[in-house]
């Protein structure tokens, strides 16, 4: 039964930010029906940094008041607030009120802003729930957050969002690659392509996507055969571990017949390097984790994905779709390969993250020289500009779930404070990134059907 356990970890996974990553995509189809228009993608990073509220305050319980910390009620409750958010934004996400005298999307901003909570309060829930089951299922939860954002795109891409055709009065081009349609002397108009289902579809798709990851939660809970996968009953914590430590220790203590089963084998003499989880690492490469842990996910989920448009469109729609396509692909492919090659080395961590780092700056450098970047005319341009961005989510997304499996070996806590740097280094990432892209409008977007850069 652990390929069933897998697959249940898989889907749990999936609803972690599935709402939200749902929402991103279907932007183009949702921008021209609503009056906050092209602004609303702003409006979006901003609601998504004030959910922040919701794992600052699991975060500050955990701390405080441990004991009465359980994360499971906490779970049921996030999860049925996304389904039903979720639900209703089908029906309700093009109403409009009035105020200040002027329309608003109320209803799509406020159960934006309740699926924002969702999914951000799943960063400190749902991980050190996974403490519970043996530690090998963390890498499957890890695919299936991979997938959280795959599955949308793929939707998204039936529904056909995005597809831009350029017309004028006597002649259609198909724009897909490139600039094809530059050629015309006459001004050209672009049109997106009527979807293929309904925005209301997408997010009833998104609404059972929750109900599937709530099911799955259950079935991790009280499905018979996930028990077995469940640790021991006598399961300890940190600070019992910490203890019993201690106790072995300390002189005249017992008999090694005496002690508890759960007690650690005789061996050498443990060193704690430090006071969190275990002590296994000390107190600087702890922060030398977190920071690469904060700086990782402000780039992968925050700076990164807000300029991606800028990166891409100018090379065409199609490369568009096929960066964020792939890109969300190399995800779940790192954390596969992170299942089978879990490399725990801090120098690897470090190496890889500047690797990264270095695609996302030319990943940036394209976004900033938008609308003419570099090899715009050349066949090698949209290539180059896709694998970048695949090589850049892959290795950074590897180091991810390195560090998730590191700070997991730690302990539950080590696990809290994990989703906490994520949700942490996400805010900074995105409100850094915020008054560049909106406020002082550095990154230009062009016509696609009507921009000509020299050759």
């Amino acid at each position: 039964m652990s390929l069933f356990t897998h697959v249940l970890a898989c889907l749990f996974g999936i609803g972690s930010w599935v709402a939200i990553n749902g929402m991103w995509v279907e932007l183009p189809l949702i921008v021209p029906s609503i009056p906050e228009g092209w602004f609303l993608p702003s409006y979006l990073t901003i609601i998504i940094q004030m959910a922040n509220i919701g794992p600052l305050f699991i975060t500050l319980m955990h701390h405080f008041r441990p004991d009465m910390l359980d994360e499971r009620p906490v779970i049921y409750t996030i999860v049925t607030v996304g389904v039903v958010a979720t639900f209703l934004l089908a029906f309700l996400w093009n109403c409009t009120l009035t105020f200040g005298g002027d329309k608003h999307s109320a209803a799509l901003l406020s159960l934006s802003f309740l699926l924002s909570v969702v999914d951000c309060t799943s960063s400190v829930t749902f991980l050190p729930f996974m403490m519970r089951l043996q530690p090998r299922y963390l890498t499957t939860y890890f695919i299936g957050e991979g997938l959280s954002g795959l599955v949308p795109a793929l939707v998204a891409l039936i529904q056909g969002v995005g597809v831009v055709h350029c017309k004028n009065a006597s002649v259609n081009v198909n724009f897909s690659m490139g600039n094809s349609s530059w050629g015309f002397d006459g001004k050209l108009q672009a049109h997106y392509q009527p979807a293929n289902f309904s925005t209301q579809g997408f997010f009833l798709f998104l609404s059972a996507m929750m109900m599937v990851c709530l099911g799955a939660f259950l079935l991790l809970n009280f499905h018979p055969a996930v028990a077995r996968e469940h640790k021991s009953k006598g399961y300890i914590d940190d600070s019992q571990r910490v203890e019993k430590i201690d106790m072995s220790q300390a002189p005249n203590n017992e008999t090694p017949e005496q002690r508890p089963m759960l007690d650690f084998p005789e061996g050498p003499e443990i060193t704690r390097r430090s006071l969190f989880g275990k002590g296994t690492y000390s107190r600087t490469e702890l922060v030398y984790i977190f920071v690469v842990l904060a700086w990782v996910n402000a780039l992968t989920n925050a700076v990164l994905p807000s300029v991606q448009s800028y990166s891409c469109l100018p090379y065409g729609n199609q490369a568009y779709h096929l960066a964020a396509t792939l890109s969300s692909v190399a995800n779940p492919v790192a954390c596969f390969i992170a299942m089978f090659v879990p490399i725990r080395s801090l120098v690897l961590m470090g190496v890889l993250t500047v690797t990264g780092t270095g695609f996302g700056a030319y990943i940036m450098a394209m976004a900033a020289l938008s609308p003419c970047p570099l090899l715009i005319n050349h066949d090698l341009g949209p290539a180059l500009i896709v694998m970048t961005w695949v090589i850049f989510v892959l290795t950074l997304s590897y180091v991810k779930v390195i560090i998730g499996m590191i700070l997991r070996d730690e302990g539950h806590s080590a696990l809290v404070w994990c989703g906490a740097v994520v949700q942490l280094g996400s805010m900074l990432g995105a409100l850094s990134l915020f008054p560049l892209v909106s406020v002082y409008r550095l990154f230009q977007s062009g016509d696609p059907c009507n921009t000509k850069c020299p050759t």
